[in-house]
């Protein structure tokens, strides 16, 4: 599994708010299948981490600016949950671009918990099959997707899971469907 990835270029895109463990976890599990990641956000520095949205957990730094990236530059795209995290990543324009591009292009989109807000924003889930942290659910439907409450839930290029108690069945799905990039056409619960 150390080489599973090697080669491959994951951005993180995340924001103050994001909820640690879910950037943290899954990081780790792509680093440690040999994928280089770097964390993209809508400002330089460092972005503020939260435990259960409401503690402060710390810092995460930031690598590059989602204004300036390319998806051409990446492999595979991450978003983290957290409430206050993708809401602010869905009203920036540069962002929610970003993420439009990446899901348009046929590479792997995995977002967890209160990720899949961005998706929406991006005009991506019509049609969709996912899952997500029960409150946004509601969200989910009225864009179009049908939505499932399973562990982890891939559909073509979106790979989606509810929670954080879900991370250990998210880390091995997107470690295996970053490495294959078969996504294409499937749906799998």
């Amino acid at each position: 599994m150390a080489e599973t990835l090697q080669g491959k270029r994951v951005a993180i895109l995340a924001a103050d708010g994001v909820e640690r463990v879910e950037l943290e976890k899954p990081r780790e599990a792509l680093e440690q299948a040999g994928a280089q990641t770097e964390v993209l956000s809508i400002h330089d520095g460092e972005i503020q981490a939260r435990e259960n949205d409401l503690d402060a957990a710390g810092t995460f730094t930031v690598d590059g600016l989602v204004a300036g990236a390319s998806v051409a530059h990446y492999d595979a795209l991450l978003l983290p949950g957290g409430t206050v995290n993708p809401d602010q990543l869905r009203v920036d324009p540069d962002a929610v671009s970003f993420v439009r591009e990446f899901v348009e292009s046929g590479k792997p989109v995995a977002a967890i918990c209160h990720g899949p807000w961005t998706l929406i924003e991006a005009g991506v889930v019509e049609g969709r099959t996912l899952t997500s942290f029960p409150s946004i659910r509601t969200d989910l439907r009225n864009a179009g997707a049908d939505v499932v409450d399973q562990d982890v839930v891939v559909d073509g290029n979106l790979i989606t899971s509810r929670s954080p108690d879900d991370l250990p069945a998210f880390c091995d799905t997107i470690v295996a469907k970053f490495a294959s990039n078969s996504t294409q056409g499937e749906v799998t619960s």
